[in-house]
């Protein structure tokens, strides 16, 4: 059971620091984008690979997210020195900053592809664990009960939601404005290090906090971790939570991705310049932005089903909207390749995350007490495992058309079949449940 904590004269300073340790954490997570951005064009530019090995070494590396619901398992039963939440924030960073620092003080000559594989599985770890802590110190927060009679739960809870989701699109928009400025300055060796020592920084500025000053709602300190598998499992047995979770993973993993083969033909054929790129990015990290705040005032009130079923259906058209792209018509009418790959692709980009927000929302209010990390951890693994399938099924849809490195004639081929199987989703959405449903088991908990 989870127990909130009673309000005390420090409540107002302690949402302050709570708030100030989510942004940085958030933000850090957003601002992640910068070194990957040099690591496409390092692997692309520095270890001559072709398109399907760019994007097997992509999606490889985010094996480590799929272990979330056990990272979430431990957060909620493990504490170290008293802390379930604020130690785990602590290790991802350390496990980041370590990591990328020595990729960044290799040998570009040197390094391989297996080291650097392996340095991108322990940064993503690392980087995994961190979130798990950050997305269950929201889950918590969301569900205690507000100071005021006015907001009610839910409300409260997708004030939160947002307000994270901001730190991590401005996070998001920062990293990738830097790195399109800085790839054509600098080597990606810089990028690697400048990120280093930022979440060196988040490590230094985390362990000079202590969990109890956050006043986060509190665990039963005898619950182990067979205890909260035996909860979340309870949790998983609900249709409303199975399904919902079934949806999103099978709504992602059904698309074949074909990002690595885009970034290929964008800066191979096209030869799209490093910066626009960059601004493209930092364009959907800005619609991710003005995502969240659309949503919080305006879109709160939409039903989560009918909203997450309509995203779905814009990313297919924009899908179409890539293989005009490919096929030159809008070259044709006078729009500027640059001009396409910043507006369409940085939006289609941060699309698949737009539903993400929503989802989580309605999660949380799905969620038992007790098990926010442990299930919070599990929809994450559940998209980052989707996303995996996705990028194993792009690089096989890739070979079957025949896209290499210097043929992208099966390009535009392959983007319809991704369009289509974009759509499929929609036909079962009713597994998603209504609002009204939510409330309604959470009423009945």
């Amino acid at each position: 059971m989870v127990s909130s904590p009673s309000p005390s004269p420090d409540g107002g300073k302690d949402s302050n620091l709570m708030r100030r340790i989510l942004v940085l954490g958030f933000w850090v997570q957003g601002f992640r984008c910068l070194p990957w951005m040099a690591i496409n064009f390092f692997v692309k530019d520095g270890l001559n690979v072709d398109p399907s090995t760019l994007q097997l070494l992509q999606n490889s590396a985010n094996l480590p997210m799929v272990g979330k619901p056990l990272y979430g398992v431990v957060s909620d039963a493990v504490y170290i020195f008293g802390q379930h939440r604020i130690p785990y924030i602590a290790i991802g960073a350390f496990l980041q900053a370590v990591s990328w620092l020595a990729i960044a003080i290799l040998s570009p000559s040197g390094i391989s592809i297996f080291t650097l594989s392996l340095c991108l599985l322990v940064s993503n770890l690392g980087a995994s664990i961190a979130e798990v802590a950050n997305d269950a110190i929201v889950a918590g927060i969301g569900k205690q009960p507000t100071m005021s009679p006015k907001t009610s739960q839910s409300s409260s809870s997708g004030e939160l939601q947002s307000f994270v989701w901001i730190a991590s699109s401005a996070g998001g928009v920062l990293g990738n404005l830097l790195g399109g400025i800085a790839i054509n300055r600098y080597a990606p060796q810089a990028m690697f290090l400048i990120f280093s020592l930022t979440v060196a920084l988040q490590l230094f500025v985390t362990i000079t906090v202590h969990e109890s000053s956050l006043n986060l709602p509190k665990s039963s300190s005898g619950v182990g971790i067979r205890k909260q598998l035996s909860e979340l499992s309870v949790a998983l047995q609900k249709p409303e939570i199975a399904y919902s979770i079934a949806w999103l993973a099978a709504s992602n993993a059904i698309i074949p991705a074909l990002t690595g083969t885009m970034f290929f033909y964008q800066t191979q054929y096209l030869n799209i310049n490093s910066s626009v790129l960059g601004i493209s990015k930092v364009f959907g990290q800005a619609a991710m932005l003005l995502w969240s705040i659309i949503y919080n005032c305006y879109l709160k009130s939409v039903p989560s089903k009918k909203l997450i079923a309509a995203i779905q259906g814009v990313m297919a058209v924009f899908m179409l909207s890539d293989l005009l792209f490919v096929k030159g018509v809008y070259r044709s009418m006078g729009v500027p390749d640059s001009l396409y790959v910043i507006v369409f692709s940085g939006l289609l980009e941060v699309l698949f995350f737009f539903k993400i927000l929503p989802f989580n929302i309605l999660i949380a209010q799905l969620c038992p007490s007790g098990c926010e990390g442990s299930l919070m951890a599990l929809v994450a693994s559940a998209n980052a495992l989707s996303f995996i399938v996705s990028g194993y099924l792009g690089v096989a849809l890739s070979s079957f058309v025949g896209v290499t490195g210097s043929d992208f004639s099966g390009f535009p081929q392959a983007l319809l079949i991704q369009a289509v199987c974009t759509l499929l989703p929609i036909y079962w959405s009713s597994c998603i449940p209504d609002d009204k449903q939510a409330k309604t088991s959470k009423k009945n908990e």
